[in-house]
């Protein structure tokens, strides 16, 4: 079952027998899914699962749902931030056998060390080891085993609750309780619902953790950059001719976001989250772009950092991808305030 039939089945947008039963499987499967995390989470808030303290200040970016919330603009965000200080800084992601997102992050900040391994206690200890005064924790709310000093996490507001049930009937990697225990949260991508479902979405999570901050921001396109380096303005994408493809979490946003720039989108290929690109594939997408007459072929950072070094590069519909940047609408001094008090110290964290 590929990323958007599955979305449609725990959404329960795919009607019928099979969809009923597959829907049912899924609820008791979560059942023993939630029992594990809730066990986890208890014995990590006892303290009788150990966390380990890092030599520098660490600052947490997570989700509490599966796809992309938009993690990754709002780590580069803090690393510039941090970087604005004079305050040596690294990255820990995990990584996996993925190259996209420590890619994206160590084009994006050049000064900023990306280490990439599992381990994250490990991680923490090189970090030290090169000189960085403050540590960020990619993907991290999960990550129990190593203390921070400030948890944030990022919600997409197109779909806050993962559909309001555990992995895998929902896409919640843990009760959305579990946010009593964060400082922050991130609203991502908040242009693309009206203002009374924001407003909705605040006041749900004003209720599990009152005292966090909860940030507004959305997801600015900067420019396009081809794969000939060319930077092609965003006032040049109106009334351009589109096709678009993308491996990630939340594909939906991304289509809104060409649609927004003013570019006619053709058409578009969506791939699962994490897709392995070849030659063929490609291939294949400049012929449906050639068929349906396209000006250029766009995709994202975080697919074009996998898919960039077999892309042809003498076509007459060039590849580019489409830069975007975090943009606060609302409470960005108080995040900004928030972290400076955690890299001084003067949180109180919460297990």
């Amino acid at each position: 079952m590929n990323q958007r039939n599955f979305h449609k089945l725990i959404s329960g947008q795919s009607v019928g027998l099979t969809a009923t039963i597959l829907r049912f499987s899924m609820r008791v499967a979560a059942i023993g899914y939630s029992l594990v995390v809730r066990l986890r989470n208890f014995l990590y808030s006892k303290q009788w699962l150990k966390i380990h303290i890092a030599d520098a200040p660490v600052i947490s970016i997570g989700n509490i749902t599966t796809g992309g919330t938009g993690k990754t603009p709002l780590v580069i965000w803090i690393c510039k931030f941090l970087q604005q200080k004079k305050i040596p800084c690294a990255v820990l992601t995990r990584g996996y056998k993925e190259i996209d997102e420590p890619a994206v992050l160590a084009e994006s900040c050049p000064q900023t060390k990306v280490i990439i391994n599992p381990d994250r206690v490990s991680a923490a200890g090189q970090a030290v080891g090169f000189g960085a005064k403050a540590l960020i924790m990619d993907d991290g709310f999960q990550h129990r085993r190593l203390h921070r000093d400030l948890d944030i996490v990022t919600i997409d507001a197109t779909c806050p609750f993962g559909y309001g049930k555990l992995l895998p009937a929902g896409l919640l990697r843990e009760p959305v309780g579990s946010l009593k225990r964060t400082d922050a949260v991130v609203l991502t991508r908040c242009d693309q619902i009206s203002e009374s479902e924001l407003s909705r979405v605040k006041e749900e999570l004003q209720i599990i953790n009152p005292d966090m901050i909860i940030a507004k921001s959305i997801h600015k396109p900067v420019c396009v950059k081809s794969i000939t380096g060319e930077e092609i303005a965003l006032e040049q994408l109106k009334g351009k001719k589109v096709f678009a493809f993308c491996g990630i979490g939340n594909p939906d946003a991304f289509l809104s976001t060409i649609k927004a720039t003013g570019a006619e989108l053709v058409g578009s290929k969506i791939y699962d989250d994490h897709y392995h690109y070849s030659s063929e594939c490609l291939a294949g997408i400049y012929e449906k772009a050639r068929c349906l007459t396209a000006d250029l072929i766009l995709t994202t950072q975080k697919d074009w950092a996998k898919a960039k070094m077999i892309m042809p590069a003498s076509t007459d519909i060039p590849f580019a991808y489409l830069e975007v940047e975090i943009k606060f609408t609302a409470e960005e001094g108080k995040l900004k305030q928030l972290i400076e008090d955690a890299l001084a110290g003067k949180i109180r964290r919460k297990y």
